[in-house]
């Protein structure tokens, strides 16, 4: 065999091998990218109070300072990841086999993945339980720890929640993974065409637009407004609805914010669905470019106060890095404020299951690294009047 034929051969197994990956790739995120709303789906989106112009729109337009957003990548806080493992809550799925004595238990999984176990009942919102919040396994925002209960060793669910399409939210491999589960699966309106696709029958997938209300096991749940946006795909920004969830049983009432900044409807949503035994809202991700998207660690504090919360519980953040404060500024920003209004916070581990109404004493169990405060970086959504 000559040089020439050697070498013909490996350029073209090479080449090929290349090729062989790149459509491995593609189709891996091809599915994790979901699928577009059509026919009814799509004709009950377009009669949405929310839907104009061909997307979904907020009452109160997101502003951005795509400079500022910009020049901030270029100066992240050196501990914007941890550097040391987190004491973490392993195993231990047992424990929901003993139902909460006050009636109403939270299990925080990282991020904004929750375990609602509320009068009886259970509620899972936003799981993620993948490698990576991306469309790819190999690239993205990765996770800081495992999954500290395998999804296989969870109770049986009675309603699965999602806020919005975003990756760190609507996950695709944990979804799948969900698709013979005997769950409703709870989502804003347009996102049920991803689960669709993903192989969840659309008998046991609910859209839901703001306010709309939906019984499930003797539980309400409410959609609620929020003020975000969507997009999975970079062309499909806001094509699908984003939410928050009030989940209200005979006894006690959860207020779970997904992604938002501030808006004026808070109080109404108090009002209206309130008071809550637990909030959980987001305080993590948040930057003074992009103020309206992420509601920052004060304005969560307001928030909670706004929809009439009893209990605080932080959520999205400790478990991925998609913004350039440090790691543990979120809590402890959150708790600087809360304790300034008088706030009851519960901070556990992740993994930890920890009763409102019954918290154990607060434990600051994650590392004392340097961390902005609040008056050195404000997050102060706009259009609050």
């Amino acid at each position: 065999m000559t040089w020439r034929k050697r070498l013909g051969w490996s350029v073209g197994g090479l080449v090929g091998g290349m090729f062989l990956l790149g459509g491995v790739l593609v189709a891996q995120a091809w599915t994790a990218l979901g699928s577009s709303a059509t026919g009814a789906r799509r004709e009950r989106m377009e009669h949405s109070p929310e839907w104009r112009d061909g997307h979904f729109t907020n009452p109160q337009p997101l502003i951005n300072d795509m400079w500022g957003s910009v020049v901030g990548m270029f100066h992240p806080s050196p501990d914007v990841s941890p550097a040391t493992p987190l004491p973490t809550v392993k195993g231990h799925p047992e424990r929901f086999a003993t139902p909460p004595e006050s009636g109403l238990r939270v299990t925080w999984f990282g991020h904004s993945s929750v375990l609602l176990e509320l009068d009886g009942h259970r509620v899972l919102m936003d799981p993620m339980w993948s490698e990576r919040a991306s469309p790819l396994e190999w690239v993205g925002p990765r996770r800081w720890f495992e999954p500290l209960v395998p999804l296989a060793a969870l109770p049986a669910i009675d309603a699965v929640l999602i806020s919005h399409d975003h990756y760190d939210h609507l996950d695709q491999g944990t979804l799948a993974a969900m698709k013979d589960w005997d769950t409703r699966f709870i989502v804003p309106l347009g996102v049920g065409a991803h689960l669709a696709s993903w192989g969840i029958p659309e008998s046991r997938i609910v859209e839901v637009d703001w306010w709309q209300s939906v019984t499930v096991a003797g539980l309400e749940v409410v959609a609620t407004p929020a003020r975000h946006a969507s997009g999975r795909k970079g062309f499909d920004k806001d094509a699908t609805l984003w939410a928050g969830y009030a989940v209200r049983g005979p006894t006690h009432r959860a207020y779970y914010s997904g992604d938002t900044g501030l808006f004026p409807a808070m109080k109404e949503i108090g009002e209206k669905l309130g008071p809550f035994d637990v909030t959980m809202i987001e305080v993590g991700q948040y930057h003074q470019a992009w103020p309206d998207w992420h509601i920052g660690p004060e304005q969560a504090v307001r928030a909670h106060q706004l929809v009439q919360g009893r209990v605080f519980l932080p959520v999205h953040w400790g478990l991925l890095g998609l913004a350039t404060h440090g790691w543990t500024e979120p809590i402890e920003r959150a708790l600087a404020a809360a304790d300034k209004a008088g706030v009851a916070v519960i901070a556990p581990r992740p993994g930890q299951s920890v009763e409102p109404g019954a918290p154990p004493p607060r434990e600051h169990w994650w590392p004392s690294v340097p961390w902005r405060t609040g008056e050195q970086d404000p997050i102060v959504s706009s259009q609050l009047e």
